[in-house]
């Protein structure tokens, strides 16, 4: 697909993205109307201040208090504090900006490797929502400093005041859902790569395999607790450990001790179904994009593991509703949606960068072994593209026609790509 084709929409929706943000933020102020907490309830208000606040443009409580006490001298003389009100205006005009310039790259190779046509208009959906809330999440951690400087406390606990702030504004992120099929018109036939099935399973196991260490083995409580208690220090970036487990745990979970074995496994489903998920998509992933590139299979893995990320969540939030029922609110409930998209994103790169590479080496030994060697369907084909529907013959091969050299196991270019 060509560029212009593609950057189209993905600057219109980085676009949209940033002004349902806006809108949001702006909405804040609808919370403190008289009879507000009477309709929604005090708690509900109270959490949907704490979604709302990171992408408002009116400074919270704390950088107004902060701005008074330090706008005081020393011989009690009050000085100009429009600084620290300053430097919160400068912080949300960098977030904006950067939700717009961390989403419109990662939109564009997403709509240029994975095109809505062909069967693909779900998957691209999925993917361009999922590298929304990506991006959304990388500006909110880019533009934190500011903020920690209009607070009036830029060195005391650095590191753990970036972490707290990094993980705001994720629920609101998560319901901005954008559409890219408007490249589908005109768009033309496009090529769907023949993978073998042992291959993208292999691949899809070891890109799994990556996302598990973070969700089974760095998330279990006693390995986190070292990871977030072994570096110490002293200075301005004393104490990493809060921003290390903001970009390296997916989830949190402990042993059966005190509960039942029973619910203890209940609980463990929400993390099965976010392997499953992952699993499923790097198994698919490489039959749906244009060409099998590295970035394009690492940024894909980013977006199957925040979709996954966000099937596990809505799985805890059932669980806890049959456990408990509704008595905390439905807005309580969805104060977790959205968490773990920082490690989402430093293992997803890490594993779909394992699976690409994988899938080269296993295609590659594939190709040199017999033609009759097993491949995925690759889906629904464009006619007078030379690929044919499933063989009838018995030679075992999909995807692929049966009276010609065999399966062709790099994946095709389009002619405008």
């Amino acid at each position: 697909m060509e560029h212009r084709r593609a950057a189209i929409p993905a600057l219109v929706g980085g676009l949209l993205l940033t002004a349902l943000l806006w809108w949001a933020g702006a909405s804040t102020q609808a919370l403190y109307l008289p009879g507000t907490v009477d309709v929604l309830g005090g708690r509900a208000v109270g959490e949907l201040e704490y979604w709302l606040t990171p992408w408002s443009y009116d400074p919270p409580a704390s950088v107004r208090i902060g701005a008074e006490t330090f706008g005081v001298g020393e011989d009690g003389a009050t000085v100009d504090n429009s600084r620290y009100l300053s430097l919160y205006t400068t912080a949300m005009q960098i977030r904006f900006v950067a939700v717009l310039l961390f989403f419109v790259p990662g939109a564009l190779l997403l709509v240029r490797r994975l095109p809505p046509v062909n069967g693909r208009v779900p998957a691209t959906l999925l993917a361009v929502w999922a590298w929304g809330v990506v991006a959304g999440t990388l500006a909110v951690a880019v533009s934190a400093p500011w903020l920690i400087a209009a607070n009036g406390r830029g060195s005391y606990r650095f590191l753990p005041q970036l972490a707290g702030m990094a993980s705001g504004g994720r629920q609101i992120l998560v319901v901005a859902v954008l559409a890219a099929r408007v490249t589908a018109k005109g768009a033309g036939p496009l090529p769907q790569a023949v993978v073998p099935v042992a291959a993208a399973r292999l691949a899809a196991t070891v890109g799994t395999a990556v996302i598990a260490v973070s969700l089974v083995v760095l998330s279990y409580q006693p390995v986190a607790a070292t990871l977030q208690t072994a570096f110490t220090g002293s200075g301005l970036f004393a104490e990493p450990g809060d921003l290390l487990r903001q970009w390296l745990l997916l989830g949190s979970w402990a042993g059966p001790a005190g509960t039942p074995v029973g619910d203890w496994f209940l609980r463990r489903v929400a993390d099965a179904l976010v392997l499953a998920a992952v699993w499923w998509a790097l198994r698919r992933l490489p039959v749906l994009l244009t060409r099998t590139t590295v970035p394009a299979m690492a940024l894909g893995a980013v977006c199957a593991t925040v979709l996954g990320l966000l099937v596990g969540q809505l799985a805890q939030m059932a669980l806890t509703v049959s456990d408990a029922g509704m008595r905390w609110g439905l807005v309580y409930l969805s104060s977790g949606i959205g968490g773990g998209v920082p490690a989402a994103l430093t293992f997803g790169l890490m594993a779909g960068a394992a699976a690409a590479m994988t899938l080269r080496v296993a295609g590659g030994r594939a190709g040199a072994a017999a033609s009759g060697t097993d491949v995925t369907d690759p889906g629904p084909v464009e006619p007078g593209s030379g690929v044919t529907g499933p063989d009838a013959t018995g030679s075992g091969v999909t995807g692929a026609d049966p009276t010609g050299p065999g399966p062709d196991l790099r994946p095709q270019a389009s002619p405008k790509d």
